[in-house]
């Protein structure tokens, strides 16, 4: 039972977090249709995750409870697969086939380069 408690409140704190950081970043983009809160929050998880993964695994910190807090509760709960499907077929429906498959690049590509970069920044730093 505790185990689900560490996941639920990282993923209520996680959730909150990307609500709010997602709604900024499309209040600074006022006027635009594309998605850039889900893109911008889905980097920062993924490059989280990249560094925190590599700290951990290579120091052998944090314990399993805290560990399910940080990696699935708060940083799954950041971080939103589900909204990104959604809001590309939204752009698809809409007839902008341009701006989904940028959307799905974008997501993909600069992603998986943010959880790389993470690796990479904490292996060079606890080297």
């Amino acid at each position: 039972m505790g185990q689900i408690l560490w996941v639920g409140f990282g993923g209520f704190l996680g959730s909150i977090g990307r609500y709010l950081l997602s709604e900024y970043v499309q209040y600074l983009m006022r006027g635009r249709v594309f998605p850039y809160g889900t893109l911008v929050v889905n980097l920062i998880g993924c490059l989280g995750i990249g560094f925190l993964f590599q700290w951990v695994e290579t120091r052998g910190l944090l314990n399993p409870e805290i560990r399910l807090f940080v990696f699935v509760g708060l940083l799954g709960g950041f971080t939103t697969f589900s909204t990104f499907g959604n809001e590309t077929m939204n752009l698809w429906q809409a007839g902008d086939s341009a701006a989904a498959f940028t959307n799905v690049v974008l997501h993909v590509g600069l992603g998986l380069g943010a959880a790389w970069l993470g690796h990479i920044i904490a292996y060079g730093i606890w080297k």
